[in-house]
């Protein structure tokens, strides 16, 4: 609660004066004795124990009507946000070189958890995901849903469509989230650790196609430099790490990138990849307009009630119960 006139509570130094007044002149008061009543004491009634009453609920009321007097009110605080988003599709290679080991676990397991922070990070904003490794699909549309983004990185696998690197095939599918899309902003975070080797789709012409509709497209080659344990299958048939060569076709997705004014970056380990998501994030931050408003609730009208109820309780204690006659 607060007060509009706060000032006016300067006057409640009135209340203890009276107060003080009051029981000065009782004491003063005049006494009468009667010798014919003897020794005994006379019963103390009703009245007796009522008899300052009045007094007490007319100080209070005259309380109350200062408290009125300035103005009481409870403060009512709301904001409205509006948010102008950003539509972002996250195109995610899951070839079988992404199970390299360089990265902790592997890279597809980090990429995806790295991923998934960055997600989590954009509030107001419509996220898909495409996955693309030989072939390219939509593994979620946009959405503004952050946790089913979340859900749909973690069912990302390797190995569920043909092996390869189509990055043309995977961008055009990526470009073809956002070709109807209103946002302002428009962005894809292209994430492979190959060459392209696959696919129907130039990743020059699909591009080319980004710049011409607007998008932007951040790349991200993910892999150490030099040598790294990828997956291989020995004579039986079992599943082993082999030291190979990490061939990352840096000058396609720095032309990529550039083409379309967007980045292009390396990660050659966890921490890398988090700072490049978070780079990225405030590359493209959301607009976010908020408005406050702010409502008074008058409290005035029940102080002035209380007042009047109080006033009312001292005339019935003072001319019915106390029975005083002016």
């Amino acid at each position: 609660m607060q007060f509009l006139n706060p000032y006016i509570l300067i006057l409640g130094v009135v209340v203890p004066l009276l107060a003080a007044y009051y029981i000065l002149v009782a004491r003063r008061g005049a006494s009468l004795k009667v010798s014919t009543l003897g020794s005994g004491r006379v019963p103390r009634t009703l009245r007796y124990w009522l008899r300052h009453l009045p007094v007490v609920l007319r100080l209070a009321a005259i309380a109350a009507t200062i408290v009125a007097l300035a103005r009481p009110v409870e403060v009512h605080h709301e904001s409205e946000s509006t948010t102008d988003g950003i539509d972002i599709v996250l195109a995610m290679d899951i070839s079988g070189s992404m199970l390299a080991r360089d990265f902790e676990p592997d890279r597809l397991t980090a990429a995806k958890q790295l991923a998934a922070e960055f997600v989590a990070n954009r509030t107001g904003d419509r996220i898909s995901v495409v996955a693309f490794a030989g072939e390219a699909f939509t593994q979620c549309p946009l959405t503004s849903d952050q946790a089913s983004v979340e859900t749909m990185l973690a069912r990302l696998r390797s190995g569920v469509v043909d092996d390869g690197t189509a990055i043309g095939n995977g961008l055009a599918t990526a470009i073809n989230r956002l070709r109807e899309s209103g946002a302002k902003s428009k962005v894809v975070v292209l994430l492979t650790d190959g060459v392209n080797n696959r696919g129907q789709i130039s990743p020059t012409m699909a591009a080319e196609i980004a710049r011409d509709l607007g998008i932007k497209v951040y790349t991200i080659g993910v892999g150490s430099r030099g040598k790294a344990p990828f997956p291989a299958v020995d004579v039986f048939g079992n599943t082993t790490f082999v030291m190979a060569d990490v061939e990352i076709d840096e000058p396609l997705l720095r032309k990529i990138a550039k083409t379309t004014g967007g980045e292009y970056f390396r990660a050659e380990d966890n921490e890398a990849l988090r700072a490049i998501y978070d780079e990225i994030n405030l590359l493209e931050k959301s607009e976010v307009q908020v408005t406050n408003y702010t409502s008074y609730e008058e409290l005035y009208v029940w102080w002035v009630v209380l007042a009047l109820l109080l006033l009312a309780a001292e005339f019935v204690v003072e001319r019915v119960v106390l029975n005083r006659i002016p």
